[in-house]
C-alpha cells in the first residue's frame, strides 16, 4: 500500500475505520433462516460471534450467565469492583450518583480497595454453577499472583488483557511475564490482546493463544488516543491482523481466532468487522445500554481508574432495552442499536454469505459518503441514524 509523506522523512500508510468503508452486495442473496453465524473457539461453541467487554459496568457475575444464556461469551474484570468488594453493587450504585467532576477521583480511590484472591475464585464458580461458559480477564502484570486462584476456580477461558499487550514486553524493574512459556504450560485456552498491527498479532498467535483481542482505543469510553496519542482505526488494524492470521495458519496450520475488540456501536458496524477479518466481536457499550447491565446507565472502562494517568472516561449511557433484545431483538428503534445479531444476520444474508468464514471474503469499498449520502432529512430531524 502506498505511503503518504507526512513531512519531509515522514511518511505513513492512510488507515481506515468503521465509518470509512461499505460492504458491497454480491450477485447472490439468501433467507436470514439460512445463515450461520455461530462462533467455536478451542473447544467451545457459541450461537452468538460475541465477546462481552471485561468492564465493570459492562460484566457482573450475573449478566455474564445472561450472556451465556443467550449464546454468547461474557468476560468478568478479575482485577475490577467484583473481586475487590464482596458487596460491589453498593459501589456500583454510589458510582452511577457521582457528578461527571468527582467522578474519576472517587473512583480511583474504589479502585484502590485491594483484590481479595478468595474473590476471584467465588466469582468463577458463582458463573460456573449457572452451566455457562466462564471467562475472565487479567492484565499481563497480575497474571502469575492471580493465577492460582483462578485455576481453583476452574475457569474454562482466560484473558490476557491490557491497552497493548505484546509478546515481547521489555522491562528492567520486574521480570515480565513470559507469554509463550505461560501459555504453553497452561491447560487453558487464553486470549491475549490488545494488538493492532501485523507484526504485533504475529508475535501474540506465536506464543499459542487461541485467539487475539484487535483494538488499540476504539472504544466509546476509552481516552487512550487523546491521552496516549496512539491508535489504529479498526477497519485497517483488523484487516491487518487478518494478513497475520493467513501467515500463522501457513505456518504452524493452527488457526487463531481474531476478535474484534472496540469501537462498535450498531449491526452494520459488527458486519464490517467480520468482513475486515474479525471471527468475533468484543463489545462493552452497547451492552451498557442494557437494563440489566451494573453500571446503571454509566459505563467505563479498564484504565479510567489508573491512579496517576487515567485514560478513560465515565460516559453516560441511555438504556436501549434488555440485554436479549439488545443482542437479539426484537428491535423498537431503527438505529441499528438493538437486535444487533439480527443485524450481522440480516447483513450477511442480503449479501449472500452462508458462515462467518463466507462473509470475511465479501468485497469493500471505502465509502465515506456512507453515512451522510441521502440522509439530510434524518440528520436535520434528529431521527434514525441522524440522532
Amino acid at each position: 500500500m502506498a505511503e503518504i509523506e507526512i513531512g519531509m522523512g515522514k511518511s505513513g500508510r492512510r488507515a481506515y475505520g468503521f465509518d470509512d468503508i461499505a460492504i458491497v452486495p454480491s450477485r447472490r442473496t439468501r433467507d436470514p433462516e439460512d445463515v450461520d453465524i455461530t462462533w467455536k473457539i478451542d473447544a467451545y461453541h457459541f450461537d452468538l460471534p460475541l465477546m462481552a467487554s471485561a468492564m465493570d459496568g459492562v460484566v457482573s457475575p450475573a449478566t455474564a450467565i445472561q450472556v451465556g444464556k443467550l449464546g454468547g461469551l461474557a468476560v468478568l474484570n478479575l482485577e475490577g469492583l467484583w473481586t475487590r468488594y464482596e458487596d460491589a453493587n453498593s459501589v456500583l450504585e454510589e458510582i452511577s450518583h457521582l457528578s461527571d467532576s468527582e467522578a474519576t477521583s472517587r473512583m480511583q480511590e474504589m479502585y484502590q480497595e485491594s483484590i481479595k484472591p478468595e474473590l476471584i475464585t467465588s466469582r468463577i464458580q458463582e458463573i460456573k454453577k449457572a452451566g455457562v461458559v466462564s471467562c475472565a480477564s487479567v492484565t499481563p502484570q497480575r497474571t502469575e499472583e492471580f493465577l492460582p486462584h483462578i485455576l481453583k476456580g476452574d475457569l474454562d477461558i482466560l484473558v490476557i488483557q491490557g491497552t497493548v499487550v505484546s509478546a515481547e514486553h521489555v522491562s528492567t524493574v520486574v521480570e515480565p511475564l513470559n507469554l509463550k512459556t505461560f501459555i504453553r504450560k497452561l491447560d487453558i485456552p487464553v486470549i491475549v490482546g490488545g494488538c493492532a498491527t501485523y507484526k504485533a498479532a504475529l508475535h501474540l498467535m506465536r506464543t499459542g493463544a487461541a485467539g487475539v483481542l484487535v483494538g488499540v482505543g476504539p472504544g466509546h469510553a476509552c481516552t487512550t488516543r487523546g491521552v496516549l496519542g496512539l491508535g489504529v482505526p479498526q477497519a485497517t488494524a483488523i484487516a491487518d491482523v487478518r494478513a497475520a492470521r493467513m501467515r500463522h495458519l501457513d505456518e504452524t496450520g493452527v488457526y487463531c481466532q481474531v476478535i474484534a475488540d472496540g469501537g462498535m456501536a450498531t449491526g452494520g458496524d459488527i458486519s464490517k468487522a467480520v468482513v475486515c477479518g474479525a471471527d468475533a466481536v468484543m463489545i462493552g457499550s452497547p451492552l451498557a445500554a442494557a437494563q440489566e447491565a451494573p453500571g446503571r446507565g454509566y459505563h467505563w472502562g479498564m484504565a479510567t481508574f489508573h491512579p496517576t494517568l487515567p485514560r478513560g472516561a465515565r460516559v453516560k449511557t441511555s438504556t436501549a432495552g434488555t440485554l436479549e433484545e439488545v443482542l437479539l431483538g426484537p428491535a423498537r428503534e431503527n438505529d441499528g442499536k438493538l437486535n444487533l445479531f439480527g443485524g450481522l444476520r440480516t447483513s450477511m444474508s442480503t449479501c449472500g454469505y452462508l458462515d462467518i468464514k463466507e462473509f470475511q471474503k465479501a468485497e469493500v469499498m471505502v465509502a465515506p459518503a456512507l453515512q451522510t449520502e441521502g440522509k439530510s432529512l434524518q440528520k436535520s430531524q434528529g431521527v434514525g441514524m441522524g440522532h
